[in-house]
């Protein structure tokens, strides 16, 4: 249930909601927005009485909520959340591009791509340190090394870093390294993983699965919400559905319906989400328009010799393209890009 306190309602009315449904042994949850406080309350509250809440002094109004996804909907926050990632804002005005390699390779590989990508105006720097490949014999990342490539150049260039872990023992490595923690396709489901990542304080990335149905995925974010982080950006990179053309069906219309239904910010993989690096522009203009906060692409400095996942991935003039082309949509939209 939610608990939508009034705008002129003083923190002492407030504390005493919150102490009241904690007297019902409920989770409680605050949300602070533009013009009112919400609290938020899970747990057995099928029995209480409404209008005990509804009486209390300073309280609008109590609402059940219906959807199983009680914090990430939007009965329980009306406004769109902003993931500041550092003094980077997703979820607001600006669109946030985040660019680089699907993995970290070296040194010199990273810089050059991340020194492109910052000047097309990319805020981020995305890396694979640890990679989850379908092939045992494939790259699977540099470890810990790529991590410290990744903070090195991303601090030399003014970027934000972008990485993934991939199960609970890579957490502290990456939160010592990076500044949001990815949670790959594979892994949206994996709720030791996902609660654990829930008692950490970094933004998370939560990509949708690769057969996820959008009330799945929003569960699997309330699964970290509920251990306590509400900083987390969802990303669609994609189904797999019968079409074989494409690595993947990109879901548009997932960014309209994840609009409506949560207050999370959404942003958009047009490189995982079909596989073709002829594809990735096109693709990244229809996110964008249909109203994603921003976009994850693979960029390389020479993608046709990456050690994985060269063929969706952009050479640095193509990335320049693309960035040239959302800086024509974005005034239409109402916003703004770097």
């Amino acid at each position: 249930m939610v608990v939508a306190m009034e705008q002129w309602a003083t923190e002492e009315q407030i504390a005493a909601v919150i102490a009241r449904l904690q007297e019902h042994k409920l989770d409680v949850h605050r949300s602070t927005g533009t013009s009112r406080t919400v609290i938020g309350a899970i747990g057995e509250t099928h029995m209480l009485d409404l209008q005990a809440f509804e009486v209390m002094p300073g309280v609008a109004e109590v609402v059940r909520i219906s959807e199983p996804y009680k914090l990430a909907s939007r009965t329980f926050k009306r406004e769109d959340s902003i993931v500041h990632v550092g003094d980077v804002p997703i979820g607001g005005k600006e669109i946030v591009v985040i660019a680089g390699p699907c993995s970290v390779e070296s040194l010199d590989q990273t810089r050059r791509t991340a020194e492109r990508v910052a000047a097309a105006g990319a805020r981020m720097l995305r890396g694979g340190a640890f990679k989850p490949r379908t092939s045992p014999y494939s790259f699977s990342g540099l470890g810990e090394e790529g991590l410290e490539i990744l903070r090195t150049v991303a601090d030399e260039f003014g970027l934000k870093v972008a990485t993934e872990a991939m199960d609970r023992t890579q957490i502290d490595a990456v939160v010592a390294y990076a500044d949001m923690l990815q949670v790959g396709a594979r892994n949206m489901q994996n709720f030791t993983f996902l609660r654990e990542l829930g008692k950490t304080r970094i933004p998370i990335m939560l990509k949708r699965g690769l057969s996820a149905t959008y009330e799945e995925w929003l569960m699997s974010a309330e699964y970290i919400m509920a251990g306590g982080n509400h900083d987390i950006v969802l990303c669609e990179r994609g189904i797999r559905t019968f079409e074989t053309y494409t690595r993947n069906t990109l879901d548009i219309a997932a960014i309209p319906v994840i609009k409506k239904l949560s207050h999370l910010p959404i942003i958009a993989d047009p490189s995982h989400g079909t596989g073709r690096r002829d594809k990735v522009i096109p693709m990244a203009r229809a996110a964008i328009a249909a109203g994603a906060d921003g976009l994850l692409v693979e960029a390389h400095v020479d993608p046709d010799h990456a050690f994985s996942d060269g063929v969706q991935t952009l050479n640095l003039d193509q990335f320049d393209e693309l960035m040239g082309q959302l800086r024509l949509i974005t005034p239409v939209l109402g916003r703004t890009i770097r």
